[in-house]
């Protein structure tokens, strides 16, 4: 019996062959390039990735992360909306289309996909690697000024990962509110950091406004419990490490955690989670403590321990980001 390959195996095999005939020097070199441009300022005339040799080099180094950190979010996303699967697939700025690859990844099925980006040689190469996607094998890989000009076909569901942070304000409001109005539902990941954090929530707000729900992270629509510059909400995903990061950063670890935020937000009904754990579970003698956000607008740390039973063995195994309390057995 033939096994199928994930889409996650078949990213990562497509991925390995992208560096042949590039020189490992050259491909470090162009991805630390890349990534302190991606650090500055955006320029307005052009884009990033000039070239096929920057995108092959970028892509085999950011693509897993992308990739993993989307596949998390929508897994969290799908669990608050079970038996819905979108029907049609819109992913704005997604370059070579980690989005996409996490969307089939997380539902089963071929849809109409679009992929809309700035920067030609990335669509070009994303078009070559979906040739390996059954799901995404039609795609289509359009060029798009991603800004306040910016127009997105009615669809159900929209993605924007890592893009805000490419952006102006004033384009940033106009993308989301382009994405609220074309989409049923919206799902924005950005870096896990607390300027991320803030990009995500300011686009929370658009999309609450707009009369969206929000159906994950969090538990409620409400206005977030941390206090701005006090703290922020990220969660973590597990990515395998390529011998290109490992050149690139150093170190002898075959994985490496991307941290991210990130909002999944609907216009039609969603069960989000009761509460939702926000930090690493810490595990101690006889006790397990959750910091949960809760459907009562407030971030608590509970204290699990044995007398509580099967709970207790369920906060064993709770990670970042899980619902709270766990589903029942017979669910």
């Amino acid at each position: 019996m033939t096994v199928p390959v994930s889409p996650a195996d078949t990213l990562r095999g497509s991925l390995a062959g992208l560096l042949d005939g590039l020189p490992p020097k050259q491909a470090a070199a162009a991805v630390e390039r890349l990534i302190a441009n991606y650090r500055g300022d955006t320029p307005t005339d052009a884009p990033i990735l000039r070239d096929r040799a920057d995108v092959a080099a970028y892509a085999a180094y950011r693509m897993p992360a992308t990739f993993e950190a989307v596949r998390a979010a929508l897994e969290a996303f799908a669990d608050a909306v079970p038996g819905w699967a979108p029907g049609s697939h819109v992913d704005v700025g997604g370059g070579t289309g980690a989005a996409t690859w996490a969307v089939s990844a997380t539902w089963d099925g071929v849809r109409p996909v679009t992929v809309l980006d700035w920067a030609e040689p990335a669509l070009a190469l994303g078009r070559e690697l979906a040739a390996a996607n059954p799901a995404l094998r039609d795609a289509t890989w359009q060029r798009s000024r991603i800004g306040a000009a910016l127009t997105i076909e009615s669809t159900d569901l929209v993605t924007v990962s890592y893009v805000l942070n490419e952006l102006s304000e004033a384009d940033r409001a106009a993308l989301v509110d382009a994405a609220a109005g074309a989409a049923r539902a919206v799902v924005i990941v950005e870096a896990g950091t607390p300027a991320g954090y803030a990009r995500v929530i300011e686009a929370r707000h658009r999309l609450i406004a707009a009369g969206f729900q929000v159906a994950a992270p969090c538990p409620h629509s409400a206005a977030c419990p941390i206090v701005p510059g006090e703290d922020w909400c990220h969660f973590s995903a597990r990515v395998s490490r390529s011998s290109l990061h490992r050149q690139v950063k150093g170190g002898s670890l075959p994985y490496e955690d991307e941290k991210f935020s990130y909002v999944a937000a609907v216009r039609f009904p969603a069960e989000p989670a009761a509460a939702r754990v926000v930090r690493r579970p810490q595990i101690r003698k006889g006790q397990v403590l959750l910091d949960l956000c809760e459907a009562e607008e407030r971030i608590r740390r509970t204290t699990v321990t044995k007398r509580h039973g099967d709970l207790y063995k369920a906060a064993r195994d709770a990670d970042w980001g899980d619902s709270w309390p766990p589903p029942a057995e017979d669910e």
